[in-house]
């Protein structure tokens, strides 16, 4: 079994990546700032990252904003290849987003530049790009909610679970994939089983809490997201279970 850090460890998707090592018996390091440990300054993350072989990186920045965001990110990620190098990791995941080279304003801009910043980094990157996770249409209700009106964007998306993407993510940690071939990035996709509209699951969860809250489609930022910009190529992982299936459980 290997040691394996998970910076974001208490993130959205963190706590499932460590369940699953854990369940593997992987030795896991949990990388937040909650345990001591800082990407962004950097404390701790030396003594964090000794004897580690594999770090997967599902940090995220605390707030959307584009500029924070892509400093974030680059700060994140240039720490983690440096600090990793020294410490003799031989792999990084880097958990993303579907759609980001097609969207790359505001909070996907980091995320692209997060993908740059580790694939000019000298640890070999692996990169595994997600939809939407199912669990984060609540938090846009709430972002989006005016007293008794929920505005969200117009976005086909193609919702996914969570524990589905950690589960993806452990995968390319532990397993050898086929090497990409010559000039082809080494990236990943996974998405859950079937398109959804946003605006529609959110009326669905809304119905299934009790909340009576109307819901509401408005013009996204960038048309793209209307017309199909986040789902996932034809190469991509398709897994469940679907929206439905995990609102039920």
């Amino acid at each position: 079994m290997s040691k394996i850090a998970v910076a974001g460890a208490t993130g959205r998707l963190g706590p499932h990546v460590v369940d699953v090592l854990e369940a593997q018996g992987h030795d896991v390091v949990r990388i937040a700032r909650s345990t001591g440990v800082d990407v962004i300054t950097g404390t701790g993350l030396a003594e964090a990252l000794e004897g580690v072989e594999v770090v997967i990186d599902a940090t995220t920045p605390p707030t959307p904003d584009e500029q924070a965001a892509i400093e974030f990110f680059r700060t994140a990620a240039r720490n983690l290849q440096e600090e990793g190098q020294r410490a003799g990791v031989r792999r990084i995941v880097v958990v993303s987003i579907v759609g980001i080279d097609r969207i790359s304003g505001g909070y996907n801009a980091g995320k692209v530049v997060q993908e740059q910043t580790h694939l000019v980094g000298p640890i070999p990157v692996r990169i595994l790009r997600a939809t939407q996770f199912h669990e984060f249409v609540e938090q846009l209700m709430d972002w989006g909610r005016q007293d008794d009106v929920c505005h969200l964007w117009r976005m086909r998306t193609q919702l996914v679970a969570a524990r589905t993407v950690g589960e993806a993510a452990c995968e390319l940690a532990t397993d050898e994939h086929p090497v990409p071939a010559p000039g082809e990035a080494p990236i990943w996709e996974i998405a859950g089983p079937r398109e959804e509209s946003l605006v529609e699951a959110a009326r669905r969860l809304a119905a299934c809490n009790g909340d009576p809250v109307r819901v509401e489609g408005i013009d996204p930022p960038d048309p793209l997201f209307e017309s199909g910009g986040s789902l996932p190529g034809p190469d991509a992982t398709l897994a469940g279970p679907t929206f439905d299936e995990w609102m039920r459980r």
